[in-house]
């Protein structure tokens, strides 16, 4: 449920071995409704995980509970909600294509010419110009996509080729054992040069605080657990939500703003098990 992008030259092995670990989803999912009545996810010792979305649905504001139902309520929201859901996976497998084959490309050159580089957060890069230029090959080759996600892959593609400056992991998976949750990050890379966990979004709209909000505790999620599970830290976090048409909106997070969101997630978290001692008794 994921790919890890393996550049085999220098580094520190603990750390890329730590996150290529994370390229396969090890956890399996339990749809039975027998142990609690939403999808889980367990591991070999039967500990049991729960969606980072879930746990954010579930432990969002009343009044954000409310509208939701009111929306679902409303005459075609279900039609509105699959066209929302497809396009999503378009502009999402678009970006996927270009950072997995620029990152190719790129550690190919790199790879022949003998250039890689590593960080002080010993992780390995290739010159930013060559990350740039295996991006620039791959939007070349994109396979076209759907007109009614055509804009939010042009708003997506527009921003990685002028924004990425590195790519270390694409779709990979995390989870934490202690709070019972578990995720998929859409990618680890260098944005302007810092390293950055992203998380792509598509919206009609532009996006109100209260569901930024939400957003940067589920990066706060997927920070912490890759914090655990590989020792990497990442100096901030991106949302990018690519609009019909235009930029994308973005939100980011330095590293105060990060550490505040994974404390924020875990208070959420705390919070969501208190409600299913409750549903216990019920």
């Amino acid at each position: 449920m994921g790919n890890y992008i393996y550049k085999p030259l220098m580094g520190s092995l603990q750390k890329h071995g730590a996150l290529a670990g994370l390229r396969r989803w090890s956890l399996e999912r339990d749809d039975s409704g027998t142990i609690y009545p939403h999808r889980i996810y367990t591991d070999a010792k039967k500990n049991i995980y729960h969606s980072v979305t879930h746990i954010l649905k579930e432990t969002a504001p009343q009044e954000q509970k409310d509208a939701l139902e009111r929306w679902i309520e409303r005459k075609g929201s279900a039609d509105e909600r699959d066209m929302a859901c497809e396009r999503g996976k378009l502009a999402h497998a678009h970006a996927e294509y270009l950072l997995k084959t620029g990152a190719k490309l790129a550690r190919h050159n790199a790879n022949k010419r003998g250039i890689w580089r590593m960080g002080s957060d010993e992780l390995d890069r290739c010159p930013t110009k060559v990350t740039q230029w295996g991006l620039s090959k791959a939007a070349e080759t994109a396979p076209r996509v759907s007109w009614s996600a055509s804009g939010y892959a042009r708003g997506l593609r527009s921003f990685i080729l002028e924004r990425v400056t590195a790519i270390h992991a694409i779709e990979f998976s995390v989870y934490d054992k202690d709070y019972g949750y578990a995720g998929t990050a859409d990618a680890l890379i260098d944005i302007d040069g810092k390293l950055t966990i992203c998380d792509w979004k598509t919206s009609k709209e532009v996006r109100s605080d209260e569901m930024l909000v939400n957003y940067c505790h589920q990066l706060g999620a997927y920070n912490y657990a890759l914090r655990k599970l590989t020792g990497i830290e990442c100096n901030q976090a991106l949302v990018c939500i690519a609009r019909r048409s235009g930029k994308p909106q973005l939100k980011l997070l330095d590293s105060l703003a990060l550490r505040s969101s994974e404390i924020s997630f875990m208070e959420r978290c705390m919070t969501f098990q208190e409600q299913l001692k409750e549903l216990a008794v019920v």
